[in-house]
């Protein structure tokens, strides 16, 4: 997969407000009031969704948030309870062939065939939507290259890497050039440089014009790649926007990270004075300060410092993460709400 510029546009256009009436002719996929239960479990609780045409959609939660629950009743693989949802302009029934061929799924368990080799299962996968074998030879020859898997056509899976198994598994939910993709937490236990990759292919995916909704409980993820982010737990919607629309709505201002080995515990503590300053937590010869949001909070502190005589080495501000919004709205953060159950 090529290497790209990792930077997302907003241009696109902003989702209306939950509730809201919508002009649905640019929606690839509406979810509206969504309910799913498993016998006393409520997995999806009123769930609203609306994917524009066009756009890299994330959905941002915790492992048993309801994120590959929702995703399966979208493609209809999952009865409902009750609610709403359409694809494509359409409802998915079980007769909703034409459909189908429009749409692309790369599950989070990695779905091949052992005994066939790379090259005859992509050509399988691709067989179900397109029965033309001269133009299905020619589209899972795209998909080998686009993967990156062309040294390993012949391969079976057994002797592919965890990373080369993911790319094979993109492979065979693509190869046959879908409008609309889902991938669900398709980064699982995979290397750093296979990550990169695929995150890279997906963004190459949605330049060539395909709809991406892509799941994950990667914050960094989905902050890097995605238009617009849907924040939920417990199959309930918690947040929707871009990564500065959600981080615009909490308080929480920048962490700035301070290398003063020569600090003392009097300057310690009138930085931790300032009106401004929520956190201060002492690492040995680094100071990390937590900030709510403010103009000029790190001009502040480093006058602090200018006036006691410290001199700062390494000065960082990093400004408010997915993270700070999911624990604003939530009290736990992130990384540590899910648990390792499956959804």
């Amino acid at each position: 997969m090529e290497t790209t510029d990792t930077s997302r546009s907003t241009a696109h256009a902003k989702a209306p407000a939950r509730g809201a009436a919508s002009d649905r002719s640019d929606l690839a996929v509406s979810v509206h009031g969504l309910v799913k239960r498993y016998d006393d479990m409520l997995a999806l609780d009123a769930l609203d969704l609306e994917v524009h045409t066009g756009e890299i959609f994330g959905l941002l939660g915790p492992n048993g948030s309801g994120k590959t629950t929702a995703i399966n009743c979208i493609l209809g693989l999952l009865t409902y309870d009750s609610g709403e949802i359409r694809v494509l302009g359409e409802p998915m029934t079980d007769s909703s062939r034409d459909l189908r061929r429009r749409i692309g799924v790369v599950p989070q368990e990695v779905a091949v065939f052992k005994e066939l080799t790379v090259y005859e299962n992509i050509d399988y996968f691709c067989s179900l939507y397109v029965p033309d074998r001269e133009r299905r030879a020619h589209l899972v020859e795209e998909a080998i290259e686009f993967v990156g898997l062309g040294n390993y056509r012949k391969f079976r899976p057994k002797k592919l890497s965890g990373g080369l198994l993911r790319r094979l598994n993109i492979a065979c939910g693509i190869a046959h050039k879908p409008e609309l993709i889902f991938f669900d937490e398709p980064t699982v236990a995979v290397d750093p440089q296979s990550r990169n990759a695929i995150l890279e292919g997906i963004q190459r995916l949605n330049r060539e014009g395909a709809t991406i909704v892509y799941t994950s409980h990667y914050m960094e993820e989905v902050q890097q790649i995605c238009d617009r982010i849907l924040i939920m737990d417990h199959g309930r919607h918690l947040a929707l926007g871009t990564v500065e629309e959600l981080t615009g709505m909490v308080a929480t201002g920048e962490r700035i990270t301070i290398t003063a080995p020569d600090r003392t515990d009097a300057v310690l503590h009138k930085i931790a004075a300032l009106p401004f300053v929520e956190n201060v937590q002492d690492k040995g010869d680094e100071l990390e300060i937590r900030c709510s949001r403010g103009d000029h909070n790190l001009m502040d502190i480093l006058d602090v410092l200018q006036t006691e005589g410290i001199h700062p080495g390494h000065v960082t501000s990093q400004p408010p993460t997915l993270n700070d919004v999911f624990l604003a709205l939530t009290g736990t953060a992130l990384r540590d709400s899910g648990s390792t159950d499956e959804e």
